[in-house]
């Protein structure tokens, strides 16, 4: 099912059903397919960067993360909306794979250097039909750096991977899948966060109880507040807004 809420379209779907999904593309593997998982921050930064939104428009699939914006889509379309973070879907995905004894390649591109490398033995050892063809920690801003771009997207393409692993932060991830999707060959490619880090233990992942409670957020935040008590308080804020102009739209509708 498809929903039109944030200035985007989502794609409703379970985690068993995305991952399918996703294994189903990278065996059909006709052209390269990005997939999205609009959180909270992602909602606020789409409410004001058009190229953001352009390249969520050009997503293959836009997964709900954050319960609080699940429960938001979920109040109005009037539908159970489950979550579907990115750090879930990874190893989901890895799991379908496994499950349908399907060899898949894989490539991480982000996280510090030597983080991917310690993720792809995690992934080897976890799941030994699929196999690591390449990982990079890209420099400092080479998203506006074309050589550097080109270089990422001749390695990706050599190696020919079924599932591309992007670990390097929204909005520049998204952004830049968008911008050199037809230069990446075929496959999958993933916007998923910290999800190299988290598989190769170099952060550590909210335990399950903090998970079931919805407060994850509050324990990354804890470990990098310099990095993301911004975020959040402006999440915070500004949130609650966007959701209020959502549902009063849709009231306007039944008017």
């Amino acid at each position: 099912m498809k929903f039109r809420a944030f200035n985007i379209t989502l794609d409703i779907k379970s985690l068993p059903d995305a991952a399918r999904t996703i294994c189903d593309w990278a065996v059909a593997s006709d052209r390269l397919r990005y997939v999205v998982t609009p959180n909270v921050d992602h909602v606020i930064q789409l409410e004001r960067s058009p190229r953001f939104r352009s390249a969520y428009s050009g997503a293959s699939l836009v997964l709900v993360d954050g319960w609080p914006v699940a429960k938001v889509v979920g109040l109005l379309s009037k539908r159970a909306v489950d979550t579907v973070p990115g750090s879930d879907l990874v190893p989901a995905v890895f799991d379908e794979f496994s499950r349908r004894g399907t060899t898949a390649k894989i490539f991480l591109l982000g996280a510090l250097p030597g983080v991917a490398d310690k993720a792809a033995r995690v992934i080897a050892a976890r799941w030994p039909r699929l196999r690591t063809v390449g990982t990079y920690s890209p420099p400092f801003g080479f998203e506006n750096d074309a050589d550097e771009s080109a270089k990422i997207c001749s390695m990706i393409r050599g190696a020919s991977p079924d599932i591309i692993v992007l670990g390097l932060g929204a909005p520049k991830q998204e952004l830049w899948v968008h911008r050199h999707q037809e230069m990446l060959g075929d496959g999958v490619a993933i916007c998923a966060g910290a999800t190299i880090d988290f598989l190769a233990g170099s952060k550590a992942r909210a335990p399950h109880w903090v998970r079931r409670l919805r407060m994850e957020w509050l324990h990354r935040m804890l470990l990098e507040p310099s990095r993301l008590a911004t975020r959040y308080l402006k999440g915070m804020v500004l949130f609650p807004l966007y959701s209020a102009r959502e549902i009063l739209k849709a009231a306007s509708r039944k008017v």
